[in-house]
């Protein structure tokens, strides 16, 4: 394990369906479900999916880039979403379950427009790659509740997952295992 670990964190819609693809991984040191992006201090759930305080729900993800690197994890990342949707992901709509990478330094900005620029040449879309890359702002851990819900709360995390359409999309697309 190297001495400095790494944030990043990405939007992606439904914060739920977010952590498991990540918290599987070696080099993965934490998986958080929150709030970041928006113009209000401590915004509650409710708050957010109301759409008025501008948040993404997204995941901060703690991790060892001597086990896995930045690059790794955001070609799990891409895997997860439709790029090509601005209003939400799946069955999930509106603002605040809208994609975003924000980028904590320079090296994940290149990083990030790199593999953004991969994914628009790719072929695999014949809509534009929508998905922002913004500045990390502040980010606020969600209520417990939220936290690790697909462990918490397995039978309401699989109906819910298996209603929205993600695993059909992923499969769809993204053939190719990560």
């Amino acid at each position: 394990m190297s001495n400095q670990l790494k944030k990043a964190t990405f939007a992606g819609g439904c914060f739920w369906c977010m952590v498991k693809p990540f918290d599987q991984w070696s080099g993965i040191h934490g998986v958080v479900s929150g709030y970041t992006g928006g113009h209000t201090a401590n915004p509650a759930y409710e708050d957010v999916k109301s759409g008025t305080t501008g948040h993404y729900e997204a995941v901060q993800i703690t991790y060892d880039p001597a086990v896995i690197s930045y690059e790794e994890i955001l070609n799990i990342y891409w895997q997860q979403i439709d790029p090509t949707d601005d209003n939400g992901q799946f069955h999930d709509r509106g603002e605040s379950y809208r994609t975003a990478i924000f980028y904590h330094d320079d090296k994940q900005w290149k990083l990030a427009q790199t593999s953004r620029q991969s994914i628009a040449d790719s072929g695999k879309f014949k809509n534009p790659i929508v998905t922002k890359i913004l500045p990390a702002a502040i980010f606020y851990p969600a209520e417990d509740y939220h936290q690790d819900f697909y462990k918490k709360y397995t039978e309401h995390y699989q109906q819910d997952r298996a209603q929205s359409g993600r695993d059909e999309f992923i499969e769809n697309v993204w053939r190719e295992k990560v």
